[in-house]
């Protein structure tokens, strides 16, 4: 019985011990197989850094407004009884736009001014007998007051038949008409929309950090949906002397000349106030740029070093590039390209297209990569 345990405990060791040096045979030739393979080379697309004069910009959003804009309306109710523009026209200031029936305040009119020479009269004739002393001073007041009440009484009656003749307070163009002719008007009825659109204003708000880089004069640039490549230059006129104290921001206007009719008031425009020039400034594309946990960072490309500080060659003699792994600090975006404030300098060689598969120290070969060259137009979907 002791000699069959001892077999049966001599089999059992010679298996796990085959098991476990079979187990250290393959790890040993998956090293060894691993040691000897070659590092792979990612192909990648690089840009130089080249410093370029960056300018600087607020940016901002607000509203298009007219230089001049109303809603022209009636003061008094009344029908209409002639118009005189059509929708869409160009107007002078205190041309005739609509005129209401006046037929009655003009003849209640002409009946006071009918009355006018012989009340007119009267106190003259009072104010010579007092003169003579005939008629005491209060015959003399009350031809006076007669007189007085019916110069009043004919003023009413002008000021209210000039407002039954609506005019344009200012020179513009007016929008589409509401009223018709013979349409009776409730006083404060809306008549026409008429805006002076020569300059246009917009109004925006930065907040009171960028307050001692804005200055009146200063240019800006807007851009509105109906023309996003084109953009529509403007300075800065007037600035709100008080910080907004619930929000920390201050409000700011400024004028567009718009001589060319393409802006409309209340388009929601973009706005980009433009800083003083910064010379010699590093930026590259986007793309370049990779975000992850600790920061932002790029790709550069360089020759690769050994462990001595020796060059790296591959089999032909020609050096070994690898990408290094570069943290940058990003100052202002402005469409595909990023202002770079520290990390990088003129004459590096930053990764544009590619950069998804590397990490520190990865063996690349440089290529052509036309992916981000902007096409000339834009396809059709």
């Amino acid at each position: 019985m002791k000699k069959w345990t001892a077999v049966m405990l001599l089999i059992a060791l010679l298996i796990f011990g085959s098991v476990i040096g079979f187990n250290l045979f393959k790890n040993h030739m998956m090293a060894q197989y691993f040691a000897n393979m070659p590092i792979p080379t990612f192909p990648v697309s690089v840009q130089p850094v080249k410093p370029v004069d960056w300018t600087p910009t607020i940016e901002a959003i607000g509203f298009v407004e007219p230089n001049q804009g109303l809603d022209i309306s009636n003061e008094t109710a009344g029908k209409v009884k002639a118009i005189k523009f059509e929708s869409g026209q160009q107007v002078k200031s205190d041309d005739l736009l609509i005129s209401l029936d006046a037929s009655v305040e003009e003849a209640n009119l002409k009946a006071s001014q009918g009355r006018m020479p012989a009340t007119k009269a009267n106190l003259d004739r009072m104010r010579s007998l007092y003169a003579k002393g005939t008629i005491s001073k209060g015959n003399l007041d009350d031809a006076e007051a007669d007189y007085l009440q019916l110069a009043g009484q004919i003023e009413s009656l002008q000021a209210t038949i000039d407002r039954m003749y609506i005019r344009a307070p200012f020179s513009g163009q007016v929008g589409i008409r509401n009223a018709y002719l013979g349409q009776y008007l409730e006083a404060g009825s809306q008549i026409v929309r008429l805006e002076d659109t020569s300059v246009m204003k917009i109004r925006f708000t930065i907040p009171q950090t960028e307050i001692s880089k804005l200055k009146i004069g200063q240019t800006l640039h807007i851009f509105v949906d109906a023309y996003p490549q084109q953009p529509f230059q403007g300075a800065v006129n007037a600035i709100e002397p008080a910080v907004s104290a619930q929000s920390g921001v201050v409000q700011v206007q400024a004028s567009i000349p718009n001589s060319d009719s393409l802006l409309r008031s209340g388009m929601f425009a973009k706005v980009q106030v433009q800083l003083p020039v910064e010379p010699a400034q590093i930026a590259i594309p986007q793309t370049a740029i990779n975000f992850t946990l600790y920061g932002q960072t790029v790709f550069v490309v360089a020759e690769g070093k050994d462990d001595k500080g020796q060059p790296l060659v591959d089999a032909e003699g020609k050096p070994v590039l690898v990408a290094k792994q570069v943290v940058v600090k990003v100052g202002e975006r402005k469409e595909e390209v990023a202002h770079i404030l520290d990390g990088l300098k003129a004459g590096d060689q930053v990764v544009t297209a590619g950069q998804v598969r590397l990490s520190n120290d990865s063996h690349v070969k440089i290529i052509e990569d036309s992916l981000l060259n902007k096409p000339d137009t834009t396809p059709m979907l």
